[in-house]
């Protein structure tokens, strides 16, 4: 595989860092602000905002640029954000520098899939996708608990900038490794991105991964009470199980490229029926430490399985015109966080039980089997001769096809 990609997951690493370390920094912020916590817990929702909201802007208006200039203005962006948080005088100030530490999170993923997938030969294209989302599940696993800790010990501003760092090695890397777009390669401009939203198709696969994913974090947004309250750990437990998690996510992400490349389909749909099934047994599994412990690595195994299928499944629908799709397919990652974390909170206020989020969360699975069913479905009756070969190879650059013959 092209060391380029590790320029993509340098930058992958740095934004799921600041993504999830606002949850641990929570108390050191509030306490920092005279805020209370709740008002703390904005800052993850003005960050999630701003995902929703630049993911499908930013490809737009980036559409006629070359990919690679986008990418590193992207991650410009990501390190002023970063570094206007360590420097926010106050709570509003810092609310809106999450805000704007959020705009290229989704468009750098989207563009990025996209690029990484023109580097490699069309059978390594979901390998070249978990490679960059690798960075990702590794910033779960080392990145989080060590900006965590560095907010704890030097103060949570220290860790914006030590993120803010992180996104000037990326820039770098991006700007040493990331080819130069070909001059002559032709532009779909706006208008052609969105033209490729337009269709049925990627509107299933968009809706795939919003209730896919939702089933995941149903469950995932309530984790800690089923690990204290009904497996019996102590508090200090959780940080290492959802290290754990992470582990579970890394090993299913790099399991899911490997088999999406020969299977696309087949990955998609076998991961999200081992998701119904892993959190279907939640109950169960949560009713003794062993188990417990072993359900969190299954849960992020099962879920990651189906991250880079599920891009490629959009890509795939936006046929020439993917940027697009591929960024709007980010926003509904952060669709499927709130509303997996609204749905789990229903059941849990409804009196069902503290692992009731997991049962919820498999029903959102098997919506996204039957979501992903119906867009394969449909493919089929508009396309009953080409089938997926013939979509996959309108996707593929012309400069790759070329190469290929």
């Amino acid at each position: 595989m092209p060391v380029a990609l590790l320029a993509l997951a340098v930058g992958a690493f740095g934004i799921g860092t600041t993504e999830f370390v606002m949850m641990g920094l929570l108390p050191d912020v509030a306490d920092d602000l005279n805020i209370s916590i709740p008002e703390a817990g904005h800052l993850v929702s003005a960050y999630a905002l701003g995902v929703v909201i630049g993911a499908p802007l930013l490809a737009a208006v980036t559409a006629r640029m070359s990919r690679r200039k986008v990418l590193i203005a992207l991650m410009g962006l990501f390190v002023a954000g970063n570094a206007l948080s360590a420097f926010a005088p106050d709570y509003h100030w810092l609310l809106a520098a999450r805000f704007l530490s959020g705009l290229p999170h989704g468009a750098f993923f989207g563009v990025g899939a996209v690029v990484a997938t023109t580097m490699v030969a069309p059978e390594r294209k979901a390998r070249s996708v978990s490679l960059m989302f690798l960075g990702l599940t590794v910033a779960n696993v080392a990145g989080v608990p060590v900006a965590t800790l560095m907010g704890q010990q030097l103060g949570w501003r220290a860790t914006f900038l030590g993120v803010s760092a992180i996104g000037v090695v990326a820039i770098a890397a991006l700007a040493r490794l990331i080819p130069h777009d070909d001059a002559h390669a032709p532009r779909v401009g706006v208008r052609g991105e969105l033209a490729a939203l337009r269709s049925l198709p990627v509107w299933l696969a968009l809706g795939t991964t919003v209730a896919g994913f939702g089933g995941l974090f149903a469950a995932y947004s309530y984790i800690t009470p089923m690990l204290t309250d009904a497996a019996g750990f102590a508090d200090a437990s959780v940080t290492l199980l959802l290290a754990l998690f992470g582990v579970g996510a890394t090993a299913g992400n790099l399991l899911g490229g490997r088999l999406a490349d020969r299977s696309l389909r087949g990955t998609l749909f076998g991961g999200l029926t081992a998701l119904v099934a892993v959190l279907g047994l939640f109950p169960l599994l949560m009713s003794a430490e062993w188990s417990a412990g072993l359900a969190v690595v299954l849960l992020g195994t099962a879920a990651f399985v189906t991250g880079s299928p599920l891009q490629l499944m959009v890509m795939e629908k936006a046929s020439a015109a993917p940027s697009l799709a591929s960024s709007a397919n980010q926003a509904a990652f952060n669709l499927a966080n709130a509303g997996g974390a609204w749905i789990g909170g229903v059941a849990l206020a409804a009196g069902f039980g503290v692992t009731s989020p997991a049962v919820a969360g498999a029903g959102l699975a098997v919506l996204g089997l039957s979501v992903a069913g119906t867009a394969y479905a449909v493919d089929r009756r508009r396309a009953p001769s080409g089938g997926r070969e013939r979509l996959v190879a309108s996707y593929v650059p012309q400069d790759m096809e070329t190469a290929r013959h």
